[in-house]
This record gives structure tokens, sequence and C-alpha cells, in this order.
């Protein structure tokens, strides 16, 4: 069924509207939730930390070790959902996230610390690369950036509203005879195994399954998606041996490594570095969740600013050195409490700038048959490279004892991502007149 120019027009308004409210808003519920699963350690870690007596080498081996699992089960995971449906296998993966996450409260000392975080990691992985393969399903290129960035604005959200509400929680301690850390973890946990149980009826696998469209507005978004896939990429059909060896592939895991890096070692060492600085628990879940409010907004309109030039080579690498601009002048700062948050502002706002602009340009170097396991190996990738930074930072400190030393590797990791987008999509670089704005 082919539709008129202008009644395509008018079709694309709506579908994509429809589409959107639809499935935006609640996929960005349940990445809140999980989000704080997955980052509530660094809060937990001032006081768990002094209660189990965890060195800063301990707790940061502890939290790097959910990386290492999350990286091998990453890519089957997602050719799992590729297989079964997003409804059934995100469901999957918040049910048994959720669980996992609560029963993090029944930590007893450093190997139970690790055998935990390596069973989150494992439990977790695929969320996020099947939610972005899920969008490459109801979404067109043109769409995706800003797509992506209002989603992935979860993630800084998730900080923003989840640092002072971990550092209330944490003021339960005692109640109930449990410690505050724990308290922490059981509420976080279970709303996150409710709201994957409401994915098993709230989510559609694919527009000709939607009833909640009409016949025509599946019509239009089939022929839509079906024929952007249908176009060259730049990474063709290839086997997985055959991906880890694509240029593309390989640099695009290594840009990804740099701001998953930053992202998730200021997530879970920013409170404890900010808390050197005199600040009680309560003040510094408010303090810390200032960059992120910053980087919430930042992200949302990058993502769009990229969509409405159709522009993605230049808005991924300004963010990366955005990152290392932040991180590095850490060192040569005076050490007071407003120019360090001025400078962690600064290293998020790029750190969440650059995803929207980032998994655009991917989705569209991979082809259809390749883009399940693309899209999961390179995150798995830059989440292991991230773990192994958290790791890193942690005996950095412990040997320096100072934290802007310690985050000088994420400097050098995000300026050779820059360098290394730059380089190598410049082939695939096309002078494209900006678009009109699209509303949605």
């Amino acid at each position: 069924m082919d539709v008129s120019t202008n009644d395509g027009d008018t079709i694309e308004r709506a579908t994509m509207r429809k589409v959107t409210w639809r499935l935006v808003p609640f996929l960005m519920v349940c990445y809140f939730f999980a989000l704080l699963d997955r980052v509530n350690v660094g809060f937990a870690g001032l006081q768990m930390n002094r209660d189990l007596g965890f060195t800063p080498a301990v707790f940061g081996l502890g939290a790097s070790l959910f990386f290492v699992s999350y990286f091998l089960v990453e890519v089957p995971s997602n050719l799992a959902l590729q297989r079964y449906g997003a409804r059934r296998w995100i469901a999957r993966i918040m049910i048994t996230w959720g669980l996992v996450s609560a029963l993090m409260a029944l930590v007893v000392g450093p190997y139970s610390f690790y055998g935990m975080r390596l069973l989150l990691g494992a439990a977790e992985a695929g969320f996020f690369p099947g939610v972005l393969l899920f969008l490459t399903y109801w979404f067109p290129s043109q769409y995706r950036a800003r797509i992506v960035a209002i989603f992935m604005t979860s993630i800084p959200i998730a900080s923003f509203l989840g640092s002072p509400m971990s550092a209330l929680l944490l003021e339960m301690n005692g109640l109930g005879g449990l410690k505050g850390w724990q308290w922490l973890f059981i509420l976080e946990g279970v709303p996150t195994v409710l709201l994957g149980i409401v994915c098993l009826f709230f989510l559609t696998d694919r527009p000709s399954q939607a009833r909640w469209l009409s016949e025509a507005q599946r019509t239009w978004l089939n022929q839509r998606i079906e024929g952007e896939a249908a176009k060259r990429k730049a990474i063709g059909h290839l086997s997985l041996l055959q991906l880890a060896r694509n240029k593309y592939f390989i640099v695009m895991a290594v840009v990804a490594s740099g701001a998953s890096a930053a992202g998730t070692s200021l997530s879970i060492w920013q409170p404890q570095l900010l808390k050197t600085f005199g600040l009680t628990t309560l003040q510094t879940g408010f303090v810390n969740s200032i960059p992120y409010g910053l980087a919430t907004i930042a992200m949302i309109l990058w993502g769009r600013h990229s969509d409405r030039t159709r522009e993605r080579r230049w808005h991924t690498a300004v963010a990366l050195l955005l990152i290392a601009g932040g991180l590095g002048a850490i060192s040569f700062a005076p050490q007071m409490i407003v120019p360090i948050v001025f400078l962690l502002s600064l290293a998020l706002v790029g750190a969440y700038s650059f995803k929207g602009p980032f998994w655009a340009l991917t989705s569209s170097w991979l082809s259809a048959s390749t883009v399940a396991a693309g899209l999961a190996g390179i995150n798995a990738i830059a989440n292991l490279v991230g773990g192994g930074m958290i790791s890193l930072i942690g005996v950095i400190k412990e040997a320096t004892g100072s934290f802007a030393l310690s985050l000088l590797p994420l400097v050098a990791l995000t300026t050779a991502g820059a360098i290394c987008i730059l380089v190598v999509s410049r082939s695939e670089a096309r002078a494209t007149p900006p678009a009109a704005a699209v509303t949605v």
C-alpha cells in the first residue's frame, strides 16, 4: 500500500508522535530504575566500605567485576532478544536484574561482594543494546539521535534524582535491624522487578504487531524501516569473527569506551570525591546531582541539534573532547568544591551528550543482519573497559591518595576516541543540507 507525499507527511507526523509517546516514556522509566540498581553501589559505598572494611582497591575491584560478566553475556543476550522478542527478553532482564540488586543487601565481605556484582552484570547484560536494537525497529534513522538522547536522559536523571534519594535511604540506618546501605539495595531493586512484569503486557515487538497503530500507520512505518534497512551500510553482513576485525567496529568500540568509562567511573567514584570536601552524606547527595541535572538538559539539546543538522561525526568528537578537558583540568584547578563541581559538570555534559549522535551514527553503519551483534559488541567492550577503569581509579587513588591523578587515564582514553572518530569517519562523512526540524 503506497501513500501520496502529502498523506505520507501527515501519517509520518501522527505515527512518530504516537510511537514516541507510547514507547519512550515507559522505556525511560524502566532504564531509570535499572540504572539505580547499577550505580547505587557508589552511594552504598559511603557506609558499606566502613561497615565491611573495604579498601578503595577492594571496592573498585568489586564495582568493576560487574562489567566482566556483563561483557561475557552481552552479545548472547542481544541475539536472544532478536530471536525471542523485546517484550519477553527485556522483561526477563529487568526481573532478574532487580532481584539480584535487592539481594546485594546480603553482602557480608569482599568475596560475597565480588560474587553478587558478577551476578548483577550477567543479569543486566543486554538491556541497553537491546533497547537500542528495539528502537531501530520503530524509529527511522532521521529520528534516532534525538530519540536515543531522550531515552538516555534516564542515565543522568537516575543520578540527579537518585543521588539525594540514595542519600536519604542511607539515613534509614538501623531501621528494622538493617543498615542504611541494605535498605538502599532493597528499596531500589524491587521497583525494577515490578516494571519487568509490566513489560510483558505493555511492549510490542514490531510495528506490524501494533494494534494501537492504524493500518495506514503500520504500513508507512514498515515501509520506511524496511527501506532504510535495505540500503548499503558501512558494515554489511558479517560473522561475529569478521565483525570483531572490522575497522569500523573496532573504532566504534574504542570511541564508546572513553565515554562509557567516564560516565560509569564518575557514577561510582564521584560521591566519594565530593565527600572529601567535608560534606555530610545528604549534602553529598544533593551536590552530586548538580552535574547530572545539567547533563540531562545538554544531551537532549545536543541530540536534537545532531538530528536537525544530520551531522554525527563532530557532535561525537566534541563531546569526547569536553570530557577530556573537564577531567584533565581537575588536576590544575583549585581544590575547592565549586570549581571541581563545575569541571565534573563539563565532563558529564560531554559523556551524556555523546550518546545520541554516537549511537545514531553506529546504527547507520550496521546492516540489519549485523545490528544486534554489533550494538551489543560495541557496548560490551565499552563497558568492559569502563569496568577496568573503575578498578584502575581505585588502585591509583590508593597508591597516590589523589582523585585528580586517578582520572588522567580517562583523559587519555577520551582524547584518543575523539581522534579515532574524526579520522575513520572522514570517509563516511557526507555534506548533507540541514533538514527541516521534525516535531515529535
